[in-house]
């Protein structure tokens, strides 16, 4: 990565276009050595579409925003994955010799449409056959899961609440963030139940905004930029849609297939990285991460949280940025922003959110309820 951009997350008056050519503009403007957009070789959108913005094709919104017209951009949609899956394909591009100089970018504007439109759309993210029509709705199937894992696990609900409260506390240093309001376990534990044992203050918000990165090939990074961020490793996984059709419920097979993919290619695995970005959509989203990824034992993610571990400053900083709960989850936008937020934090530009020392890093990005699920692995380089 030789440059990267990022809108504010939250309820915006942009509309997509707007936020596309923000979050571009800035990612060429973050490039030390300057980079002509000609230059690019290859340009890949993350979108779901929410609520039908689109028209049809998202490709040359991104070119045309951008100024890479002419240059061939996919659209990659993969749920709440699509920008770490096109994370993932302009890598392999790069990796392939097909590419030299490639933009990523994922997008999301889903504050536009009433709150009846925007649960049919992330309805559309889960099995809408048997789970949608039962009435399951999206935050009903991650209840399901938090549930079962209280009950395998003995997990307390203090453990998801200490989720909400870290990742607020961190967005108060991320301008970016949607939210900038400390709260308190008691404010989690207190706040309306939205699907038991899961409430308001467990569940990310609504929000618009996009991100964007510029990759490299070696070579012509270093004529770049004299920091950049490498990827070590890119992986992949996917699952059943629908839940009943899962070996288990407190585990994501597909994220456990990304990260030991992920860690095949980089030769180095998650119990060395610096911190991590996980996909938090709820509270008990994060703890299952750390668990399928190797950074807590089965069962144990609940104790490592409640110990302060994941905290800014403790052994294991987890969404310094605020994660999809605290910095906001527009849908196609969550994989590169934490590409974003890696690329900051391991040049050693992330302010008061600087994560000390930190020289390698994970982004962990899921489809939905988990059918779907990217692990890249990024360090400075070297050995």
């Amino acid at each position: 990565m030789v440059g990267a951009g990022h809108t504010r997350f939250g309820v915006l008056p942009e509309g997509p276009r707007e936020l596309l050519r923000a979050a571009c503009d800035a990612a060429f403007a973050s490039v030390d050595r300057g980079l002509e957009r000609s230059r690019v070789d290859e340009a890949y959108l993350g979108s779901l579409g929410f609520s039908g913005w689109q028209l049809g094709n998202a490709s040359a919104i991104l070119a045309e925003e951008a100024r890479v017209v002419g240059a061939p951009v996919t659209h990659v949609e993969n749920a709440c994955a699509s920008a770490g899956f096109a994370l993932r394909s302009g890598a392999r591009a790069i990796e392939s010799g097909a590419a030299d100089l490639v933009l990523v970018a994922g997008l999301e504007k889903m504050t536009d449409v009433g709150s009846a439109r925007r649960r049919y759309w992330l309805g559309v993210s889960g099995d809408t056959e048997w789970e949608r029509l039962a009435g399951l709705t999206f935050a009903g199937v991650y209840a399901l899961i938090a549930a079962r894992h209280m009950a395998e696990h003995g997990t307390p609900a203090e453990a998801l609440a200490e989720v909400a409260v870290k990742n607020h506390d961190h967005a108060r240093s991320n301008p970016n963030a949607q939210f900038h309001k400390a709260i308190t376990r008691a404010d989690v534990l207190a706040a309306p139940r939205v699907a038991a044992p899961l409430g308001l203050l467990d569940c990310c918000p609504v929000s618009d905004g996009a991100a964007a990165v510029l990759l490299a090939g070696e070579e012509i990074a270093r004529t770049l930029t004299d920091t950049p961020v490498r990827i070590a490793g890119t992986g992949a996984g996917s699952d059943y849609l629908a839940l009943q059709e899962r070996s288990s419920l407190t585990s994501l097979a597909a994220t456990r297939r990304a990260a030991s993919e992920a860690s095949r290619r980089a030769g180095w695995g998650p119990d060395r990285v610096s911190f991590a970005e996980v996909h938090d959509c709820f509270t008990i989203a994060e703890l299952v991460a750390l668990e399928d990824l190797g950074l807590a034992p089965p069962g144990q993610a609940a104790e490592l949280t409640l110990s302060g571990a994941t905290r800014l400053g403790g052994r294991l900083p987890v969404n310094p940025d605020g994660g999809l709960k605290a910095k906001g989850h527009p849908i196609g936008a969550t994989g590169a922003s934490q590409a974003y937020e890696i690329f900051q934090q391991l040049r050693g530009s992330a302010g008061r959110r600087q994560v000390a020392g930190a020289e390698r890093a994970l982004a962990h990005n899921v489809g939905g309820s988990g059918a779907s699920a990217t692990v890249t692995l990024f360090d400075v380089g070297g050995p």
